[in-house]
């Protein structure tokens, strides 16, 4: 048979490490790599894609990603390209008025570093949004602001106490000042009108493409399930999987309702079986274990502290009991569940590892894959764990440079020691750990290819901020593997995340070689073609 691509002129990211030579693709899969053995495959109807000097490597795997909130967010009032508390409330402003029909303002996407404390109030919304509903989540869907009017219909007010796993912002006199932490967003939250199919659908397709234009072949999506107001994405991606328009491969991590215990892993079970189709999989449980250090939330082993320096009574939340997370997840383990933890404060990471350990010791080795998810603080002691356990250490490594959230919400309640700990992918690499990589969208931007310049550089793209942590770097061949093999490893996807002959073909043709080119330039570089076994799913116009 004759190949139906030809891939030729370029260097091409194989397992060996990078070389110039050809690739073929017949069908879904790769059918020859190497100069001869390609071309020999060659025929009159193959399709040669000539490289011209760009590089050809594995389909990007993001492997911590929401698709369907952020197709939603991109279709609401979205917040994500503001800066100051200016330019935020102007975009609500504009949005509210140019949708006069919509009964609430949905969206979000807002910056904590806008606002002072990071926590804005009822009072800017009700200025420009008085007689409607406003909730709008933050960039990291850990927080939300809200108008009088929302807290109104919440039946929200001074003598509202605090949930268990979250907290009310008030001000001075007690009275709620607008922004809602963790759990407490779902006291307005509940009350949002959900989308429907049509849109949650349309949603995912809309992030389908955006992704692919970015590379990105298969994703885990680290959220499937109703939280905090949030839609449940899995009837959309049963849908695009029955009706062949998905075409990402894609495994979905159920939702643990951290309300619950082990009662609820039948049914979880249940949704595995019901779920999976085509080219999407339920075989993984998210667990979220604690919030966010910016909002004091991440599980701290030691306090946070205040302004002053001084230690303060609050180490953070444990959204789910520590002592019996152990047991829940040796159970799931047993079952054949994967486990996706998200871990970001030094606690949280060890209670994840305890756990881990505790399932091994029960049900022995395994091949389920358990990752720990964001990996803000990471006790050094935690460090050599990981390769010990068999725990991935899935990176979000866009987060890991010197920004106003970083500088100014984080750096200074955790101290000096405990900010040295801070995104260790280095050290974590060094120790023998396996490395997988995500974004996290909406939270933060998708693109593989900034996220990769943050791992190498430990800067922004276009930062002129010193070198965050310059030992916990990544070589951009590292960097490269986390966001391929280490993500395809992480979602059981073992026949991609290579060039190599039998491996699926989804590949992406990037527009440049950033190997031959300083570091600082990674970021500029783009995607020019994108393939799913075989497959163009985008090409970038000329």
């Amino acid at each position: 048979m004759h190949a139906d691509l030809l891939f030729t002129g370029g260097p091409v990211l194989t397992p060996e490490g990078r070389t110039t030579t050809a690739v073929a693709v017949t069908g879904d899969r790769i059918t020859a790599v190497g100069h001869t053995e390609a071309h020999a495959l060659a025929g009159p109807r193959t399709e040669v894609v000539d490289l011209a000097g760009r590089l050809l490597l594995p389909g990007f795997q993001d492997a911590h990603v929401h698709p369907v909130p952020a197709g939603l967010e991109l279709s609401q009032c979205d917040l994500t390209g503001t800066a100051t508390a200016e330019e935020t409330v102007a975009a609500v402003r504009a949005y509210a008025d140019a949708h006069p029909e919509r009964e609430w303002i949905l969206g979000g996407g807002w910056s904590m570093e806008a606002f002072a404390g990071g926590t804005p109030t009822k009072e800017l919304l009700d200025a420009v949004v008085p007689d409607r509903p406003v909730y709008l989540p933050n960039r990291d869907h850990h927080g939300a602001w809200v108008n009088s009017r929302a807290l109104e219909l919440a039946g929200v007010d001074r003598h509202t106490p605090d949930p268990a796993d979250g907290r009310i912002e008030r001000d001075a006199s007690g009275a709620p000042s607008g922004t809602l932490q963790e759990g407490a967003m779902q006291l307005v939250g509940r009350l949002a009108p959900p989308a429907g199919p049509a849109d949650r659908l349309a949603a995912l397709l809309h992030a389908q493409r955006h992704l692919h234009a970015l590379g990105i072949t298969a994703w885990q999506d680290a959220l499937v399930g109703d939280f905090l107001g949030m839609d449940d994405p899995a009837q959309a991606y049963r849908a695009a999987a029955q009706d062949g328009s998905l075409t990402a491969r894609v495994v979905g991590a159920l939702w643990w309702d951290r309300e619950r215990g082990a009662e609820q892993i039948p049914e979880l079970v249940e949704r595995r079986a019901a779920l999976s189709e085509g080219r999407f999989r339920a075989g993984t449980v998210k667990l979220m274990l604690d919030g966010v250090a910016e909002n004091h939330t991440a599980a701290l082993l030691d306090p946070y502290l205040d302004r002053c320096g001084c230690a303060t009574a609050n180490r953070g939340k444990s959204f789910i009991d520590p002592e019996r997370l152990p047991a829940y997840i040796t159970e799931l383990d047993a079952l054949g569940f994967q486990c996706h933890f998200h871990a970001l404060g030094d606690r949280a990471v060890r209670d994840a590892l305890d756990a881990i350990e505790a399932a091994r010791a029960a049900n022995g080795p395994g091949d389920a894959r358990h990752h720990l998810a964001h990996l803000q603080v990471v006790h050094p002691d935690d460090v050599p764990r990981f390769a010990r356990l068999g725990a991935t250490a899935n990176i979000q490594p866009l987060w890991a440079a010197h920004e106003p959230q970083m500088d100014e919400l984080t750096i200074p309640f955790l101290g000096p020691e405990r900010s040295a700990w801070q995104y260790p992918f280095g050290a974590l690499l060094r120790s023998g750990a396996r490395l997988a990589a995500g974004s996290d969208w909406p939270v933060s931007s998708p693109d593989p290819l900034q996220g990769i310049h943050v791992a190498v550089n430990r800067v922004e793209p276009g930062g002129t901020a010193p070198v965050f942590l310059p030992g916990e770097r990544l070589s951009l061949a590292d960097a490269l593997t986390a966001y391929t093999a280490g993500s395809a490893y992480v979602n059981h996807l073992d026949d991609t995340g290579r060039v190599a002959a039998g491996a699926l073909a989804d590949l992406v043709v990037l527009d440049r070689d950033p190997f031959t080119g300083p570091p600082e330039a990674i970021a500029e570089t783009a995607v020019a073609l994108t393939y799913v076994g075989g497959a163009c799913v985008y090409a970038a116009q000329r």
